[in-house]
Protein backbone atom coordinates (compact mmCIF):
# COMPACT_ATOMS: atom_id res chain seq x y z
CA UNK A 1 0.00 0.00 0.00
CA UNK A 2 1.14 3.52 -0.78
CA UNK A 3 2.57 5.21 2.27
CA UNK A 4 2.95 8.88 3.12
CA UNK A 5 0.69 11.38 1.38
CA UNK A 6 -2.84 10.46 0.38
CA UNK A 7 -2.41 10.53 -3.37
CA UNK A 8 -5.57 8.72 -4.45
CA UNK A 9 -9.23 9.23 -3.68
CA UNK A 10 -9.66 5.86 -1.97
CA UNK A 11 -7.07 6.91 0.64
CA UNK A 12 -9.29 9.74 1.89
CA UNK A 13 -10.59 9.16 5.43
CA UNK A 14 -14.23 9.52 4.38
CA UNK A 15 -14.03 7.44 1.17
CA UNK A 16 -16.47 6.60 -0.36
CA UNK A 17 -18.74 9.35 1.03
CA UNK A 18 -19.22 11.12 -2.29
CA UNK A 19 -20.38 14.73 -2.34
CA UNK A 20 -21.47 16.91 -5.25
CA UNK A 21 -23.13 20.25 -5.92
CA UNK A 22 -26.60 19.30 -7.15
CA UNK A 23 -27.57 22.92 -7.78
CA UNK A 24 -24.71 23.25 -10.26
CA UNK A 25 -25.68 20.01 -12.00
CA UNK A 26 -29.44 20.67 -12.25
CA UNK A 27 -29.42 22.58 -15.58
CA UNK A 28 -27.43 19.79 -17.24
CA UNK A 29 -29.60 17.11 -15.61
CA UNK A 30 -32.70 18.81 -17.01
CA UNK A 31 -31.19 18.79 -20.51
CA UNK A 32 -30.31 15.09 -20.21
CA UNK A 33 -33.82 14.12 -19.10
CA UNK A 34 -35.42 16.26 -21.79
CA UNK A 35 -33.25 14.62 -24.46
CA UNK A 36 -33.95 11.12 -23.08
CA UNK A 37 -37.69 11.80 -23.02
CA UNK A 38 -37.66 13.17 -26.56
CA UNK A 39 -35.74 10.15 -27.88
CA UNK A 40 -37.92 7.61 -26.06
CA UNK A 41 -41.03 9.41 -27.31
CA UNK A 42 -39.85 9.26 -30.93
CA UNK A 43 -39.00 5.58 -30.60
CA UNK A 44 -42.40 4.84 -29.09
CA UNK A 45 -44.04 6.15 -32.27
CA UNK A 46 -42.12 4.07 -34.83
CA UNK A 47 -43.42 0.56 -34.07
CA UNK A 48 -41.88 -2.59 -32.60
CA UNK A 49 -39.96 -3.73 -35.70
CA UNK A 50 -38.11 -0.43 -36.06
CA UNK A 51 -37.47 -0.27 -32.30
CA UNK A 52 -35.85 -3.71 -32.55
CA UNK A 53 -33.71 -2.50 -35.46
CA UNK A 54 -32.63 0.60 -33.51
CA UNK A 55 -31.84 -1.53 -30.45
CA UNK A 56 -29.76 -3.92 -32.57
CA UNK A 57 -27.76 -0.99 -34.00
CA UNK A 58 -27.18 0.62 -30.60
CA UNK A 59 -26.26 -2.59 -28.78
CA UNK A 60 -23.87 -3.49 -31.61
CA UNK A 61 -22.19 -0.10 -31.22
CA UNK A 62 -22.08 -0.51 -27.45
CA UNK A 63 -20.32 -3.89 -27.68
CA UNK A 64 -17.93 -2.70 -30.39
CA UNK A 65 -17.03 0.59 -28.74
CA UNK A 66 -16.66 -0.58 -25.12
CA UNK A 67 -14.03 -3.02 -26.45
CA UNK A 68 -12.43 -0.46 -28.77
CA UNK A 69 -11.90 1.92 -25.84
CA UNK A 70 -9.51 -0.74 -24.52
CA UNK A 71 -7.81 -1.05 -27.93
CA UNK A 72 -9.62 -4.23 -28.95
CA UNK A 73 -11.50 -4.30 -32.28
CA UNK A 74 -14.32 -6.79 -32.74
CA UNK A 75 -16.01 -7.80 -36.00
CA UNK A 76 -19.29 -5.93 -36.57
CA UNK A 77 -21.03 -8.82 -38.34
CA UNK A 78 -20.10 -11.22 -35.53
CA UNK A 79 -21.43 -8.75 -32.95
CA UNK A 80 -24.71 -8.14 -34.83
CA UNK A 81 -25.23 -11.87 -35.31
CA UNK A 82 -24.52 -12.64 -31.65
CA UNK A 83 -27.01 -10.01 -30.46
CA UNK A 84 -29.63 -11.10 -33.02
CA UNK A 85 -29.36 -14.72 -31.85
CA UNK A 86 -29.90 -13.75 -28.24
CA UNK A 87 -32.77 -11.35 -28.94
CA UNK A 88 -34.46 -13.66 -31.45
CA UNK A 89 -34.22 -11.10 -34.28
CA UNK A 90 -34.22 -12.14 -37.94
CA UNK A 91 -31.37 -10.40 -39.79
CA UNK A 92 -30.90 -13.01 -42.51
CA UNK A 93 -27.66 -14.96 -42.69
CA UNK A 94 -25.76 -14.99 -39.38
CA UNK A 95 -22.00 -14.85 -38.98
CA UNK A 96 -20.36 -17.86 -37.25
CA UNK A 97 -20.36 -17.77 -33.46
CA UNK A 98 -17.26 -16.27 -31.81
CA UNK A 99 -17.01 -17.06 -28.11
CA UNK A 100 -15.02 -13.91 -27.37
CA UNK A 101 -17.63 -11.71 -29.07
CA UNK A 102 -20.41 -13.71 -27.43
CA UNK A 103 -18.88 -13.03 -24.02
CA UNK A 104 -18.94 -9.24 -24.42
CA UNK A 105 -22.49 -9.45 -25.83
CA UNK A 106 -23.63 -11.62 -22.91
CA UNK A 107 -22.30 -9.08 -20.41
CA UNK A 108 -23.87 -6.05 -22.12
CA UNK A 109 -27.25 -7.78 -22.56
CA UNK A 110 -27.28 -9.12 -19.02
CA UNK A 111 -26.62 -5.63 -17.65
CA UNK A 112 -29.32 -3.92 -19.74
CA UNK A 113 -31.97 -6.62 -20.18
CA UNK A 114 -31.85 -7.60 -16.49
CA UNK A 115 -31.30 -4.13 -15.08
CA UNK A 116 -33.97 -4.67 -12.41
CA UNK A 117 -32.17 -7.70 -10.93
CA UNK A 118 -29.78 -7.36 -8.01
CA UNK A 119 -26.12 -6.89 -8.89
CA UNK A 120 -24.07 -9.45 -6.93
CA UNK A 121 -20.43 -10.48 -6.75
CA UNK A 122 -21.38 -13.75 -8.48
CA UNK A 123 -22.98 -11.82 -11.34
CA UNK A 124 -19.85 -9.68 -11.73
CA UNK A 125 -17.75 -12.85 -11.72
CA UNK A 126 -19.95 -14.21 -14.51
CA UNK A 127 -19.43 -11.05 -16.57
CA UNK A 128 -15.68 -11.27 -16.04
CA UNK A 129 -15.55 -14.95 -17.02
CA UNK A 130 -17.57 -14.13 -20.16
CA UNK A 131 -15.03 -11.45 -21.15
CA UNK A 132 -12.07 -13.85 -20.78
CA UNK A 133 -13.34 -17.30 -21.83
CA UNK A 134 -9.81 -18.70 -22.28
CA UNK A 135 -8.49 -17.45 -18.93
CA UNK A 136 -6.00 -15.23 -20.74
CA UNK A 137 -5.79 -11.51 -21.45
CA UNK A 138 -3.59 -11.43 -24.52
CA UNK A 139 -0.68 -13.70 -23.64
CA UNK A 140 -1.00 -13.25 -19.89
CA UNK A 141 -2.91 -15.71 -17.72
CA UNK A 142 -5.24 -13.89 -15.31
CA UNK A 143 -7.56 -14.71 -12.44
CA UNK A 144 -10.97 -15.16 -14.06
CA UNK A 145 -14.25 -14.89 -12.19
CA UNK A 146 -12.46 -13.80 -9.00
CA UNK A 147 -11.08 -10.62 -7.47
CA UNK A 148 -7.41 -9.88 -8.15
CA UNK A 149 -4.87 -10.98 -5.52
CA UNK A 150 -1.99 -8.57 -6.34
CA UNK A 151 0.44 -11.48 -6.42
CA UNK A 152 2.38 -9.64 -9.15
CA UNK A 153 2.38 -6.35 -7.23
CA UNK A 154 -0.16 -3.54 -6.78
CA UNK A 155 -2.81 -2.97 -9.46
CA UNK A 156 -1.69 0.05 -11.47
CA UNK A 157 -2.99 1.81 -14.58
CA UNK A 158 0.14 2.65 -16.57
CA UNK A 159 1.17 3.90 -20.01
CA UNK A 160 4.38 4.34 -21.97
CA UNK A 161 7.40 2.08 -22.53
CA UNK A 162 8.88 0.17 -19.58
CA UNK A 163 11.83 2.52 -19.19
CA UNK A 164 9.55 5.59 -19.09
CA UNK A 165 6.43 4.09 -17.60
CA UNK A 166 3.91 6.55 -16.21
CA UNK A 167 1.59 5.45 -13.39
CA UNK A 168 -1.80 7.11 -13.86
CA UNK A 169 -3.50 5.37 -10.96
CA UNK A 170 -2.91 2.75 -8.26
CA UNK A 171 -5.97 0.86 -7.00
CA UNK A 172 -6.76 -0.20 -3.41
CA UNK A 173 -4.85 -3.27 -2.18
CA UNK A 174 -6.45 -6.67 -2.82
CA UNK A 175 -6.91 -7.18 0.94
CA UNK A 176 -9.52 -4.38 0.90
CA UNK A 177 -11.58 -5.72 -2.00
CA UNK A 178 -14.15 -7.87 -0.19
CA UNK A 179 -15.12 -5.03 2.13
CA UNK A 180 -15.07 -2.35 -0.57
CA UNK A 181 -17.10 -4.40 -3.07
CA UNK A 182 -19.63 -5.30 -0.38
CA UNK A 183 -20.03 -1.59 0.36
CA UNK A 184 -20.39 -0.73 -3.33
CA UNK A 185 -22.94 -3.46 -4.05
CA UNK A 186 -25.00 -2.60 -0.99
CA UNK A 187 -25.18 1.01 -2.18
CA UNK A 188 -25.86 0.11 -5.82
CA UNK A 189 -28.76 -2.24 -4.98
CA UNK A 190 -30.37 0.05 -2.40
CA UNK A 191 -33.21 2.46 -3.29
CA UNK A 192 -31.77 5.89 -4.13
CA UNK A 193 -33.11 9.35 -3.43
CA UNK A 194 -30.66 10.85 -5.92
CA UNK A 195 -31.33 11.17 -9.62
CA UNK A 196 -30.68 7.78 -11.32
CA UNK A 197 -28.44 9.45 -13.91
CA UNK A 198 -26.27 10.71 -11.03
CA UNK A 199 -26.27 7.15 -9.69
CA UNK A 200 -24.95 5.91 -13.05
CA UNK A 201 -22.11 8.45 -13.03
CA UNK A 202 -21.07 7.63 -9.47
CA UNK A 203 -21.37 3.85 -10.03
CA UNK A 204 -19.10 4.06 -13.06
CA UNK A 205 -16.47 6.05 -11.16
CA UNK A 206 -16.75 4.01 -7.95
CA UNK A 207 -16.36 0.62 -9.62
CA UNK A 208 -13.42 1.59 -11.82
CA UNK A 209 -11.76 3.20 -8.78
CA UNK A 210 -11.96 -0.09 -6.84
CA UNK A 211 -10.58 -1.84 -9.96
CA UNK A 212 -11.28 -5.31 -8.54
CA UNK A 213 -10.20 -7.53 -11.47
CA UNK A 214 -6.87 -8.30 -13.14
CA UNK A 215 -8.33 -6.95 -16.40
CA UNK A 216 -11.67 -5.86 -17.85
CA UNK A 217 -12.43 -3.28 -15.15
CA UNK A 218 -13.28 -0.50 -17.64
CA UNK A 219 -15.68 -2.64 -19.65
CA UNK A 220 -17.42 -3.90 -16.53
CA UNK A 221 -17.62 -0.38 -15.07
CA UNK A 222 -19.31 0.78 -18.28
CA UNK A 223 -21.72 -2.17 -18.08
CA UNK A 224 -22.56 -1.23 -14.48
CA UNK A 225 -23.22 2.34 -15.63
CA UNK A 226 -25.41 1.10 -18.50
CA UNK A 227 -27.33 -1.06 -16.04
CA UNK A 228 -28.12 2.01 -13.95
CA UNK A 229 -29.12 4.00 -17.05
CA UNK A 230 -31.41 1.21 -18.28
CA UNK A 231 -33.10 1.35 -14.88
CA UNK A 232 -33.37 5.13 -15.19
CA UNK A 233 -35.06 4.76 -18.60
CA UNK A 234 -37.29 1.90 -17.32
CA UNK A 235 -36.58 0.22 -20.64
CA UNK A 236 -34.69 -2.93 -21.70
CA UNK A 237 -34.32 -1.59 -25.24
CA UNK A 238 -31.33 0.69 -25.77
CA UNK A 239 -31.51 3.67 -28.11
CA UNK A 240 -28.23 5.41 -27.27
CA UNK A 241 -24.69 4.21 -26.55
CA UNK A 242 -22.62 5.85 -23.84
CA UNK A 243 -19.61 3.69 -24.77
CA UNK A 244 -19.68 4.99 -28.35
CA UNK A 245 -19.58 8.55 -27.03
CA UNK A 246 -16.84 7.72 -24.53
CA UNK A 247 -14.74 6.37 -27.39
CA UNK A 248 -15.18 9.65 -29.28
CA UNK A 249 -14.01 11.47 -26.16
CA UNK A 250 -11.55 8.83 -24.95
CA UNK A 251 -8.71 11.22 -24.07
CA UNK A 252 -11.03 13.43 -21.99
CA UNK A 253 -12.57 10.29 -20.45
CA UNK A 254 -9.22 9.01 -19.20
CA UNK A 255 -8.08 12.50 -18.17
CA UNK A 256 -11.22 13.07 -16.09
CA UNK A 257 -10.93 9.66 -14.43
CA UNK A 258 -7.30 10.26 -13.50
CA UNK A 259 -7.99 13.78 -12.26
CA UNK A 260 -10.95 12.61 -10.16
CA UNK A 261 -9.14 9.57 -8.75
CA UNK A 262 -6.34 11.88 -7.57
CA UNK A 263 -8.76 14.48 -6.21
CA UNK A 264 -11.19 14.92 -3.34
CA UNK A 265 -14.52 13.28 -2.61
CA UNK A 266 -16.30 16.22 -4.23
CA UNK A 267 -17.07 14.66 -7.62
CA UNK A 268 -19.11 17.52 -9.07
CA UNK A 269 -16.58 18.09 -11.87
CA UNK A 270 -16.61 14.40 -12.86
CA UNK A 271 -20.41 14.28 -12.83
CA UNK A 272 -20.63 17.46 -14.88
CA UNK A 273 -18.37 15.93 -17.52
CA UNK A 274 -20.20 12.56 -17.39
CA UNK A 275 -23.61 14.22 -17.78
CA UNK A 276 -22.32 16.26 -20.71
CA UNK A 277 -20.99 13.11 -22.35
CA UNK A 278 -24.32 11.35 -21.72
CA UNK A 279 -26.23 14.28 -23.21
CA UNK A 280 -24.10 14.15 -26.34
CA UNK A 281 -24.70 10.39 -26.57
CA UNK A 282 -28.48 10.82 -26.39
CA UNK A 283 -28.48 13.70 -28.86
CA UNK A 284 -26.28 11.68 -31.22
CA UNK A 285 -28.78 8.82 -31.12
CA UNK A 286 -31.09 10.92 -33.27
CA UNK A 287 -28.86 9.97 -36.22
CA UNK A 288 -29.38 6.29 -35.39
CA UNK A 289 -33.14 6.78 -35.47
CA UNK A 290 -32.87 8.68 -38.75
CA UNK A 291 -30.87 5.81 -40.26
CA UNK A 292 -33.45 3.26 -39.09
CA UNK A 293 -36.29 5.31 -40.54
CA UNK A 294 -34.38 5.78 -43.81
CA UNK A 295 -33.84 2.02 -44.06
CA UNK A 296 -37.53 1.35 -43.45
CA UNK A 297 -38.45 3.96 -46.06
CA UNK A 298 -36.10 2.39 -48.59
CA UNK A 299 -37.62 -1.09 -48.28
CA UNK A 300 -41.12 0.35 -48.35
CA UNK A 301 -40.26 2.16 -51.60
CA UNK A 302 -38.90 -0.98 -53.28
CA UNK A 303 -41.29 -3.50 -51.71
CA UNK A 304 -42.73 -4.52 -55.08
CA UNK A 305 -39.36 -5.22 -56.72
CA UNK A 306 -38.14 -8.82 -56.77
CA UNK A 307 -34.60 -9.38 -55.48
CA UNK A 308 -32.50 -12.40 -54.60
CA UNK A 309 -30.90 -13.03 -51.19
CA UNK A 310 -27.50 -11.69 -52.28
CA UNK A 311 -29.01 -8.43 -53.46
CA UNK A 312 -31.00 -7.97 -50.24
CA UNK A 313 -27.89 -8.69 -48.15
CA UNK A 314 -25.71 -6.18 -50.00
CA UNK A 315 -28.39 -3.48 -50.04
CA UNK A 316 -28.80 -3.85 -46.29
CA UNK A 317 -25.04 -3.42 -45.92
CA UNK A 318 -25.24 -0.17 -47.86
CA UNK A 319 -28.15 0.98 -45.70
CA UNK A 320 -26.28 0.10 -42.50
CA UNK A 321 -23.30 2.26 -43.53
CA UNK A 322 -20.99 0.48 -45.95
CA UNK A 323 -17.29 1.15 -45.35
CA UNK A 324 -15.78 2.55 -48.56
CA UNK A 325 -17.15 2.25 -52.08
CA UNK A 326 -19.23 -0.68 -53.31
CA UNK A 327 -17.56 -2.29 -56.33
CA UNK A 328 -18.33 -5.53 -58.16
CA UNK A 329 -15.28 -7.18 -56.57
CA UNK A 330 -16.43 -6.22 -53.07
CA UNK A 331 -19.92 -7.49 -53.95
CA UNK A 332 -18.44 -10.83 -55.02
CA UNK A 333 -16.33 -11.11 -51.85
CA UNK A 334 -19.15 -10.27 -49.45
CA UNK A 335 -21.81 -12.32 -51.23
CA UNK A 336 -19.33 -15.19 -51.74
CA UNK A 337 -20.12 -15.44 -55.44
CA UNK A 338 -18.22 -15.12 -58.71
CA UNK A 339 -17.40 -11.80 -60.35
CA UNK A 340 -19.83 -12.62 -63.18
CA UNK A 341 -22.65 -13.30 -60.71
CA UNK A 342 -21.88 -10.05 -58.88
CA UNK A 343 -22.07 -8.10 -62.16
CA UNK A 344 -25.40 -9.73 -63.03
CA UNK A 345 -26.79 -8.82 -59.60
CA UNK A 346 -25.61 -5.23 -59.95
CA UNK A 347 -26.81 -4.86 -63.56
CA UNK A 348 -30.24 -6.11 -62.53
CA UNK A 349 -30.48 -3.49 -59.77
CA UNK A 350 -29.22 -0.78 -62.11
CA UNK A 351 -31.92 -1.69 -64.62
CA UNK A 352 -34.58 -1.57 -61.91
CA UNK A 353 -33.34 1.81 -60.72
CA UNK A 354 -32.39 0.63 -57.23
CA UNK A 355 -28.66 1.35 -57.75
CA UNK A 356 -26.85 3.99 -59.78
CA UNK A 357 -23.21 4.32 -60.78
CA UNK A 358 -21.33 6.60 -58.42
CA UNK A 359 -20.26 9.91 -59.95
CA UNK A 360 -16.97 9.66 -58.02
CA UNK A 361 -16.02 6.12 -59.02
CA UNK A 362 -12.36 6.76 -59.81
CA UNK A 363 -10.46 3.97 -61.58
CA UNK A 364 -12.99 1.22 -60.85
CA UNK A 365 -16.73 1.63 -61.21
CA UNK A 366 -18.59 1.85 -57.91
CA UNK A 367 -22.28 1.95 -57.09
CA UNK A 368 -24.60 3.62 -54.63
CA UNK A 369 -28.25 3.64 -53.69
CA UNK A 370 -30.66 5.70 -55.74
CA UNK A 371 -31.63 8.81 -53.82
Amino acid sequence: MISGEKKYIWQQDDWPRWVYDLKRLLPLLSQVHLAQGHLLGRMHDVGMELRDEATLRVLSMDVLKTSEIEGEKLNLESVRSSIARRLGLDIGALAPADRHVDGVVDMVLDATQRHADILTAERLFGWHAALFPTGYSGLARIRVGAWRDDSQGPMQVVSGPVQRRRVHYEAPPAAMLDAKLFEFLRWFNAPHDEDPVITAGIAHLWFVTIHPFDDGNGRIARAVGDMALAGADHCVQRYYSVSAQLLRERKDYYDWLERTQKGTLDVTDWLEWFLGCLLRAVQGAESTLSAVLAKAGFWSRWAGVSMNERQIKLLNKLLDGFDGKLTSSKWAAIAKCSQDTALRDISDLLAKGVLVKSAASGRSTSYELTT
